[in-house]
């Protein structure tokens, strides 16, 4: 087990106790300096956000890992191109290749100009499965939004992992926090999980308690209990499991048969829960979230393997036929939050 794998436990053991955790206990001190030190800066005004021609949605959370903000970013950009808007979906394009100091358009909503390996899999999903969407990935969201209005037209932009990015007005945030992990132990990086302290609420605009589970019944109630603490609109997303599929001919996989699970994301727990409902899994396999495969990762695998759809586009490329993907259905009220 790696050190990142360690850490990552450290973060959702409720009261952590060793060597380690004081190490990283000492450095979040000056993480939380660094954080606290920015958000007074804006806070206060000494710094102002730019604002863009464009009405622009924030998707984030004070949390590192997976809490949801991909498919939620997916169906908010739905929503969008339903209601005739030109929009685009911008993100930092963390884990792909391409030099993100600059504007990458991954795609112009038609046309796909980068693959998973150099876009980043997220980037690369929302190109992929977002028809009529830009998608751009750059460092600076103020460069890339005012890239997405001036050549693409765009009315509508939505920051992917965007809560902390403070530079770019947004005219909504929202922000998302997982049913089940909650806060963690309810550190600061790199001890906990926090991105920044709990005072960050104050700048919710929406906050949305994920719920990827089969019983709904514990976000609910956490978003009774958070919108009465937090003073903020609160409603619950369900992502639930939808059906498993084959990534490189679509066909379905029936329940019931022996399976490898394969993932390299952020808080992998639940993902293998939904394959344990109604598959036998002979070996999990967990890599670093972003993982970027090799063939030899998988070519020694015998039988069907399934993975998530962030992994799957990056497992294409390598051409094996016995990888198959779980596709999850989102379920949000976005009448309600937009």
């Amino acid at each position: 087990m790696n050190i990142k794998t360690e850490i990552t436990k450290l973060h959702y053991t409720r009261e952590p106790k060793g060597f380690l955790f004081n190490i990283l206990k000492f450095c979040s001190i000056f993480y939380g300096i660094g954080s606290g030190f920015k958000n007074f800066l804006y806070d206060r005004r000494f710094l102002k956000p730019k604002k863009v021609n464009a009405y622009v949605v924030s998707v984030g959370n004070l949390t590192t890992g997976g809490v949801g903000k991909t498919p939620v970013t997916a169906e908010i950009a739905k929503y969008f191109i339903e209601k005739g808007e030109r929009t685009a979906v911008i993100s930092r394009g963390y884990g792909g290749k391409l030099n993100n100091k600059k504007v990458n358009v991954i795609s112009d909503g038609i046309n796909l100009f980068y693959k998973a390996d150099l876009a980043g899999d997220e980037p690369y999903w929302f190109a992929v499965n977002l028809n009529m969407c830009a998608v751009l990935t750059c460092a600076d969201r103020v460069k890339a939004s005012e890239y997405a209005i001036k050549e693409f037209g765009v009315t509508r932009i939505i920051l992917d992992d965007g809560f902390q990015h403070r530079r770019i007005y947004r005219d909504l945030d929202i922000v998302l926090v997982d049913s089940e992990k909650m806060f963690g132990n309810e550190n600061l990086l790199p001890a906990g999980p926090l991105r920044e302290g709990l005072e960050g609420f104050k700048r919710v605009g929406e906050l949305v308690i994920v719920s990827k589970n089969v019983d709904h019944k514990r976000a609910e109630k956490l978003a009774k209990i958070m919108e009465k603490k937090q003073h903020v609109k609160t409603s619950v997303c369900k992502i639930e499991p939808d059906y498993i599929y084959n990534i490189i001919s679509g066909e379905h996989l029936e329940k019931g048969g022996e399976i490898t699970a394969l993932s390299a994301i952020g808080q992998p727990e639940q993902f293998y829960k939904f394959l344990e409902k109604d598959y036998k899994i002979k070996d999990k396999l967990t890599f670093d979230d972003h993982h970027q495969y090799t063939k030899e990762d998988i070519e020694n695998i015998e039988g069907i393997i399934v993975t998530t759809e962030k992994d799957a586009v990056k497992l294409a490329l390598l051409g094996q036929t016995n990888i198959y993907a779980l596709k999850l259905k989102t379920v949000i009220d976005l009448e309600k939050i937009l």
